[in-house]
């Protein structure tokens, strides 16, 4: 077999994901993998990204060049796909999830509920501020962009207290020591997909990187993924979904936030996936029409289209 061209983000962390996810379809299917590197408007402008459009702005020029036959394959965090398929392209493998929680890095290894009153945290996702407003209503929450260790950077010179980010994304770059603290998924659900990668290929190639697929992953993504998609919950909304497998018992949790964190509203259901034609639909739907009735479309902008989330 001819050596497969991968497309991926410059960033330090797309090229650790994407040189994992290399290493492993080199050893699956004994051939070479070389990585392409292609530049997204997100790595060039470092506007918020919401008012770019949500995160089409990573996903639009690894699908271009894709389509293009610049490469074979592309490898996305899964957070960062638009939920709508892209015609023409597959989403054939979803490898085990890593983490799914967020972390707390902070100056001096203070936790969250021993911040000084005022401090300043940074983070560039609207779901995110929206947690830290409702954990500490007395912070200062900052928006930032920039790569990890930009924002690493800005803990350690002194311009923040703290930074929010996502402990898989520190754990691919062998920076797991600098966590102060990880946020339960229970009382801080994160983006929907948070921790997992997306393989893409043009259809009809799809048994290609069918090796690396993790059915249990894909099932939990699908359901999370999904519940992000009937709400049309574009990048600016505060919406934070946790899907887990028990016991052989698939339980999904979704969560609307105000923008200032004063109010959420959480609806929950479980099944057995046998005992469901779609389980990731049903599940979704009783969450979605139960979050809808409640007043979640007031209670935060749910408009925008569906999307994901920033680092």
């Amino acid at each position: 077999m001819a050596a497969l061209r991968l497309g991926t983000r410059g960033s330090a962390l797309a090229l650790a994901q994407s040189t994992h996810v290399a290493d492993r379809l080199s050893a699956a299917l004994k051939t070479d993998v070389e990585l392409v590197t292609v530049q997204t408007e997100g790595d060039r402008n470092m506007a918020s990204l919401a008012s770019m459009g949500g995160t089409g702005v990573f996903a639009s020029a690894l699908r271009e060049a894709l389509l293009a036959g610049e490469c074979d394959l592309v490898v996305h965090s899964l957070k960062d796909l638009p939920t709508a398929p892209h015609p023409g392209l597959s989403i054939a493998a979803v490898p085990k999830r890593a983490d799914a929680r967020d972390a707390l890095v902070s100056r001096g290894d203070v936790p969250l509920a021993e911040l000084p009153e005022g401090a300043r945290v940074g983070t560039g996702s609207p779901r995110r501020q929206a947690q830290l407003r409702s954990h500490r209503p007395d912070l200062e929450v900052v928006d930032i962009r920039g790569n990890v260790d930009t924002r690493l950077r800005k803990v350690s010179d002194g311009e923040l207290d703290a930074v929010v980010l996502a402990a898989a994304g520190l754990g691919r770059l062998g920076r797991s020591g600098v966590i102060t603290e990880l946020f339960s998924l229970s009382e801080w659900p994160t983006a929907p997909g948070q921790g997992a990668l997306a393989i893409e290929v043009r259809e009809g190639d799809e048994k290609t990187v069918a090796k690396l697929d993790h059915k249990p992953t894909r099932l939990l993504v699908q359901a999370e993924r999904a519940v992000l998609s009937g709400l049309e919950a574009g990048c600016a909304a505060p919406v934070g979904v946790t899907a887990e497998l028990e016991d052989g018992l698939l339980f999904v949790s979704g969560r609307v936030y105000s923008l200032d964190g004063s109010q959420h509203l959480t609806a929950s259901h479980a099944l057995y996936p046998e005992d469901s034609k779609d389980p990731a639909d049903e599940l979704s739907t009783r969450i979605v029409d139960e979050l809808l009735a409640a007043g979640a479309a007031d209670l935060a902008p749910l408009g925008g289209g569906p999307s994901g989330e920033p680092l």
